[in-house]
């Protein structure tokens, strides 16, 4: 009999690759690194896309991504950790689901896959090898969890749908100046 659990080392493996993803992008929003825009240029890109304030949804984005990957990497409050992470990639989702599933075509694929492995490392847990084992799952149980959940849930949807406003007021705004109606005040 062997002290490596299969479906312990299995979980180790999916939280380094979906924590270290996360904290590489979010650092790259944060602080530039890895080739990234940091906050200035995240700001920007995040008016761009309808985040209003720009700046403030640069950081809640930059730490949602770096915070709960590395918490998900470290296997601590695992629950809150996917819950951050899920609902920090539906804003990512609601930006690309315009291009459809499929990442080749700007589709929501690849944010949908890293809030799914959030999503499921939170339900299932970090496992042996992790600071939630480590410390007695203090941070991991299962009414943390449903809070996490639930107020991640709001959040992301009251995010998606101020996104989803200022995108169609900006529309709006454009067909208006189209067809020579604005301006004229």
């Amino acid at each position: 009999m062997t002290c490596w659990n299969r479906k312990d080392l299995g979980l180790l493996a999916l939280r380094a690759a979906v924590g270290g993803v996360l904290v590489a992008h979010g650092t790259q929003k944060l602080f530039g690194w890895f080739g990234g825009g940091g906050l200035e240029g995240t700001a920007g890109a995040m008016e761009h896309m309808g985040f209003e304030p720009g700046r403030q949804s640069a950081i809640a984005a930059g730490l949602g991504e770096t915070g709960g990957g590395a918490l998900l990497l470290a296997g601590l409050a695992t629950p809150a950790a996917g819950s951050i992470v899920a609902g920090t990639m539906a804003g990512a989702i609601s930006v690309h689901a315009p291009g459809g599933f499929f990442a080749t075509a700007g589709g929501y694929e690849y944010p949908a896959v890293l809030g799914t492995c959030g999503l499921a490392l939170g339900v299932a847990g970090a496992g042996r090898y992790s600071l939630d084992h480590l410390v007695g799952h203090r941070f991991d149980g299962a009414a943390l969890g449903l809070l996490a959940f639930v107020a991640s849930a709001l959040g992301a949807a009251a995010v998606v749908t101020r996104r989803q406003d200022v995108v169609r007021r900006r529309e709006a705004r454009a067909a208006d100046e189209e067809a020579g109606i604005g301006g004229l005040a």
